[in-house]
């Protein structure tokens, strides 16, 4: 019996240690250089969200705080490299609407944005925007929606690319309407407008902050945001809803991640002080000007608008019968 019970104090110790040992770490925390990985081309709004939080977490904690970006793989191999690292908080990742839909999109995937990360904190939205030449004869959403209707698969579409956020919202607004309209996807959302802006495409579908200054510019008309409110940068531009077209909310969003298992203790000194940093007048004020309203939430509340942001769009995926990648 006394080995039995020396070896129960033994393992009961090493359980009560263990909180300790997270919240020393969390303490200390962190030692060396920070890498925020950005699984898109360099210059786009993650790149900005990234070098927005990273310098004042590195003034904050007196270690770097760097970005990475990692762009090949429509963010899945960045993705597959944050899911692979070391879950101590030197690995972060920042996330878009492309990390809850290409589960349904792809056939295989080295990660799973479940089981193999924890969230930090959603950052910031922007709502996507339908957009059309300023030629195009439909003034507003139900002029269009008419045309359409009376012109089945006349007119078209574009979008920066198949599976990506801007036309799964199109398709949301062509499920809700039952609309034979065209999807033509390009490489990235500049295309995509240059295409509407040329007339080839005669409407697009996109996220507001890439599009916003060429609507300001007058290349572009905006026909409505899919957003629940008015976007403030455009407020004589209605909401799909106040334009007829009722649950088309999708919003553009990103978000910061760690590896699944990264210390509770360092996840939530993380998102307090990213919270801070976000909280800024002249952070908000620059994140504004490329569309971006800050809109936080906890670690608990965004893991679960990932889960059923996943359910959300994977059953947009299967209604409107877009091909899986493989």
């Amino acid at each position: 019996m006394q080995p039995l019970r020396r070896r129960f104090l033994r393992l009961a110790c090493a359980a009560a240690a263990l909180p300790l040992a997270t919240i020393a770490a969390a303490q200390t925390y962190p030692t060396r250089p920070v890498r925020i990985i950005v699984p898109f081309a360099a210059g786009g709004p993650a790149t900005v969200l990234a070098h927005v939080i990273a310098q004042p977490l590195t003034e904050t904690f007196g270690q770097s705080f760097y970005v990475e970006n990692l762009p090949t793989g429509a963010s899945n191999v960045g993705t597959a490299t944050a899911a692979k690292s070391a879950p101590d908080g030197y690995t972060l990742l920042i996330v878009t609407p492309s990390f809850v839909i290409n589960p349904s999109l792809y056939a295989k995937l080295a990660y799973d944005p479940i089981k193999d990360f924890t969230s930090v904190m959603l950052a910031v939205t922007s709502p996507h925007v339908l957009i059309v030449n300023p030629s195009f004869p439909a003034k507003n959403l139900k002029e269009l929606i008419a045309l359409a209707k009376a012109n089945p698969g006349k007119y078209s579409y574009a979008s920066a690319g198949t599976g990506q956020s801007a036309q799964l919202a199109a398709e949301l607004f062509k499920l809700a309407f039952g609309l034979d309209i065209v999807h033509v996807p390009f490489n990235g959302g500049a295309p995509a407008m240059n295409s509407t802006i040329g007339g080839h495409t005669p409407m697009a579908f996109n996220a507001l902050p890439s599009a916003a200054s060429l609507i300001k510019e007058g290349k572009l008309r905006a026909l409505a945001v899919t957003s629940g409110t008015r976007a403030p940068e455009f407020p004589d531009v209605p909401t799909l809803e106040e334009a007829g077209a009722p649950g088309q909310v999708s919003l553009f969003f990103q978000g910061i991640v760690a590896p699944a298992g990264t210390p509770k203790e360092i996840v939530d000194q993380l998102y307090r002080e990213i919270d801070k940093i976000l909280a800024r007048p002249e952070v908000k004020e620059r994140l504004a000007a490329i569309g971006f309203a800050v809109t936080v939430s906890s670690p608990e509340e965004f893991q679960a608008q990932i889960k059923s942001e996943m359910a959300r769009w994977a059953k947009v995926i299967r209604d409107a019968n877009i091909k899986r990648i493989e």
